[in-house]
């Protein structure tokens, strides 16, 4: 992260810390958390590991939980973005775009799929499920938006064209981070049933 995304630092692990993340583009020391603008998930707490279930070493797995807190006075929507920190290039990988939910508190429950999504890093406009390598660890940052006017942006929208969309309108922002790392037991994993 470069040396003006300082604000951000103090928010992020080193290992979150990928200068490509839509917070570092779009939030600022001043939108950081303004108001105790916060977000969360019951599924876990901030820096701990996501459970199998939200990646692709499970076959049901879903998108986890998350949670908000009521955004600053006059907001009027708030969108999500998770970012995989982890990824090499100039981007990150992206896991997920959600816009058009109510400015207010609120929440997505496990496994919904929410009205407005856009596409992810392989073009689909749903949860893309973490699917590393054995042994390998990377770091995911849950990013919220509270925005000053109701985005009027199409569900299947790319990455840039919501980033553009939010650029200007971030009244107030947070981040939750999780890590994952799959294990070599996942890969053994065998039913003594069949």
């Amino acid at each position: 992260m470069t040396a003006d995304a300082d604000w951000l630092n103090s928010e992020l692990p080193p290992a979150a810390r990928h200068k490509g993340l839509a917070i570092a583009r779009l939030g600022d020391a001043r939108t950081l958390g303004k108001g105790g603008f916060a977000l969360s998930s019951p599924a876990f707490r901030p820096g701990e590991e996501l459970d199998p279930s939200f990646t692709a070493d499970e076959e049901d797995a879903v998108a986890p939980p998350l949670e908000w807190t009521a955004p600053p006075p006059g907001a009027q929507e708030v969108a999500i973005i998770v970012e995989d920190a982890t990824s090499d290039g100039a981007e990150p990988r992206c896991h997920w775009l959600v816009w058009g939910l109510p400015g207010q508190r609120g929440k997505i429950f496990e496994g919904e799929v929410p009205p407005r999504t856009g596409k992810n890093s392989v073009g689909n406009s749903e949860w893309l499920l973490p699917d590393l390598p054995s042994d390998e660890t990377h770091t995911f940052v849950f990013q919220l938006f509270a925005l000053d006017l109701p985005l009027t942006l199409m569900p299947g929208a790319s990455r840039d064209e919501l980033l553009a969309a939010l650029d200007g309108h971030v009244m107030a922002s947070s981040v939750l981070v999780a890590r994952y790392t799959k294990s070599e037991e996942n890969d053994d994993w065998v039913d003594d049933d069949l």
